[in-house]
This record gives structure tokens, sequence and C-alpha cells, in this order.
């Protein structure tokens, strides 16, 4: 934890009685800690003890002149927010996007990770509603400390309470140590569709948009490494650090810059809509419109996942994707044999909110140790997230 950047945010719960042990204890190892907190907080806490033990003074008002634009300015500056204890109510306003007061100010402008511990009474937390707030952050990628079993401020005993100080800081710990579990691999991803050419301004392609391989390379490179991006046509790009964009329009050349990169890669994964066939002669003119049908010769393009599961050696890895309409686990499972992969990603045309042009996905994964593992329907985003950590708990990485 020595030089992390923690801002803490502290909304009004009892829980905040806990925070300045938390303080304490981060300090003590190392880190900076600047802490926000709401009105409401105030009334569980001393921001006069909380100032002491971080050393930084306390901010509540977002309407002062002294911290007009802190929160922009601190949601940057930090390595992670972390919002503890966060209250049923403050989630609710997370979830939705509310703006009334320098906490949800700080969270709503951050540009750095959001973790945040929950706390409340047990009925609040079982709620549905509590579930569906939750699960909005989960997939807008905030990780959640859940609430624990233990006495309640209400004198129950049961789910709600918030995570003791030093299982924040494992977590925490955790999450600063997992930002460097990929440094050293090097991994090549493909993404987007392909075009292949009919004629000088037409095309064979399909409606991806490339944004499930960027957001896969943006989240292996998020944890330490290499990527090489082979991106199709399309109006999307990434800036990341750590990301090199290859762009390329056809199968053939997909094929070319994949195979020569898996060769120095520990890792393929094959997410791009590659065209199966493209035609067998491209007409130098446009082709004219004509009385009757007009007939076009296709061909097979080279299959670059096949060429890659030939080749792989044993210390290489292979993740593919199968995008079907029916019968999705049986064609997934004899790709994934077939390929030779280590990994395939099914994603079925029959669920709403799945494949092409969506902002969202749902996945099942399969491996070939015979593990099968369904997700819920989330972001292209936190999708990413979970192709990733199945293949690094597949791999065994640490």
């Amino acid at each position: 934890m020595k030089g992390k950047k923690i801002l803490i945010a502290i909304t009004g719960s009892i829980a905040a009685y806990k925070i300045p042990m938390l303080v304490r204890l981060l300090v003590k190892q190392g880190a900076e800690v600047q802490i926000l907190m709401t009105k409401a907080a105030t009334a569980f806490v001393s921001p006069l003890v909380l100032g002491t033990l971080s050393k930084n003074n306390v901010l509540i008002d977002m309407f002062d002149e002294s911290t007009w634009s802190n929160h922009v300015m601190l949601g940057r500056w930090a390595d992670i927010l972390l919002v503890a204890p966060a209250s049923c109510n403050s989630i609710a306003k997370m979830a939705h996007g509310q703006c009334d007061n320098l906490v949800l100010a700080t969270y709503l402008s951050a540009t750095c990770p959001v973790m945040l511990a929950a706390a409340m009474d047990e009925d609040m937390w079982h709620h549905p509603t509590t579930t569906s707030n939750l699960n909005i952050l989960k997939n807008h990628k905030v990780h959640i400390i859940d609430a624990q079993h233990g006495e309640l401020a209400s004198g129950l005993i049961g789910m709600g309470r918030m995570a003791e100080p030093e299982e924040i800081m494992q977590h925490l710990e955790l999450f600063f140590s997992s930002k460097s579990i990929l440094k050293g691999k090097k991994i090549v991803i493909t993404g987007g569709p392909t075009y292949e050419n009919l004629d000088p301004v037409r095309f064979i392609g399909n409606y991806s948009t490339g944004k499930m391989g960027i957001c896969i390379a943006e989240y292996a490179a998020s944890l330490g490494a290499t990527v090489h991006l082979v991106l199709g046509p399309t109006h999307l790009s990434t800036t990341a650090t750590r990301v090199t964009t290859y762009n390329v329009k056809n199968a053939e050349a997909m094929y070319k810059k994949t195979v020569s990169l898996f060769a120095k890669c520990d890792v393929g994964i094959l997410s791009a809509a590659v065209a199966d066939y493209t035609p067998k002669t491209v007409s130098s003119n446009k082709i004219k419109k004509a009385d009757g049908i007009l007939t076009i010769e296709l061909a097979k393009t080279k299959d670059i996942l096949k060429q890659l599961g030939t080749v792989k050696t044993k210390q290489q890895l292979l993740v593919g994707f199968a995008l079907e309409s029916t019968d999705g686990k049986a064609y997934a499972l004899k790709k994934l044999k077939e390929k030779n992969c280590n990994l395939i990603v099914l994603n079925s045309l029959q669920d709403a909110g799945a494949g092409f042009a969506h902002a969202t996905n749902k996945i099942t994964i399969f491996d070939n140790k015979g593990a099968e593992k369904t997700f819920d329907l989330k972001s292209k985003e936190a999708v990413a997230a979970d192709i990733i950590q199945n293949l690094i708990t597949y791999a065994k990485w640490k």
C-alpha cells in the first residue's frame, strides 16, 4: 500500500465508526489518504478525528468555495475511490446517477477505479431493489465488498454489517496486487469485422463493431499485459496504455498479422467476426446494375483459430469465440475440440441484448477440462473482465 493514493468517501451509516481504524491502518502502511464525507456521515464520526489521522483536511460541503472543484481533482488524483460505509441510500443514488452531495459528485466524475463496502440493516440488504442497484454498480465495474453477517445497529443478528477494517485492507491489497497479475504476458487479440471487397465500393461484411475485442484488450492491459489488438474496420478505437492496435481490412490481412504475432505471444484471444467466405474475383470497376440474377462465386477464407490451434505450443493458451443461433453448446464444444482451444466463449443470437452492435453481452465459457460457466447479461466491459479472470483461473496465474 506504500505510496498508494486512497480516497475514502464516508456516507451516513453508523458503521462509519470503523473508518478511523481503517485510516490508521492505511497511513501506517504508507498510503496517502484523503477523506470526503456526506453531512449525514458527520453525525456518526468526527471530521476532526479523521483529519488528524489522515493528515489532510476532510471535505464535506460541495458548495464551499474551497471545495467546489475538488470533486474533479480528487477523482483524478486517487488510485482508488473507496466508498465506506456505503449506505443503502447512497448505493441507490450511485446506481442511478443522482448527484446531491460532494461524495456523489466525486463518484460520478472519478476516473479512477471505485470500490464500496456496503452497510445497512438486514431487510434492506435482502431487498430486491438493493440487489438490483448493486448489480447495476457491478456492471459499471464498481468493486463490491459485500455486507457481512453479524450484530447490527437495530439489535438484529444477520446480514448487513460492514466488513471490518482489516478485511477492507485485504480487499485493497488484493486489488492493487492483481493490477499486475498479467505483467510480462503478451496477448494477441482480434476484434471487429472483416470486409471482403466485391468491387471498389461494395463488400461482404457483418455488424460487428469491435467493442468486445477492445474491451478485452483494455482489461488485459489494465492487469499489466502487453496487448496486440488486430482490429477490423470499425469507428471504435482505444488509447489504452500497453495496447498496440493493428488495423486490418479483410480476412487475409487479419490472418497474416494474427499468425505472425501469436508466434511471440503467450495467449491468443480471437473475438473478431471474420468472414468465412470472400469473393473469388474482385471487380476493378463498380459492378453495374443489370437485369436478372447476379452470381458471385465465393471462396473459403483461411481459418485463423484453426491455424493457431495447430501451431500453438504447450506454453501457449488459445481462446476462441462461438456466435451461434441454434444448438450453441454443441457447436461451441465441437469448436473447442476441433480448433484445439483451451477456452471457448459462447454467445447466442437467441439472447436479447447479446451479440453484434450491443453494449451488452451474455456468455458461457467452456474449457478443455470440462468446466462450464454461464454469466448473466452484462456490459461488454464486465464481460471482458469475466473472460480474462476465467483465463487467469484456468492458467493458475497468481
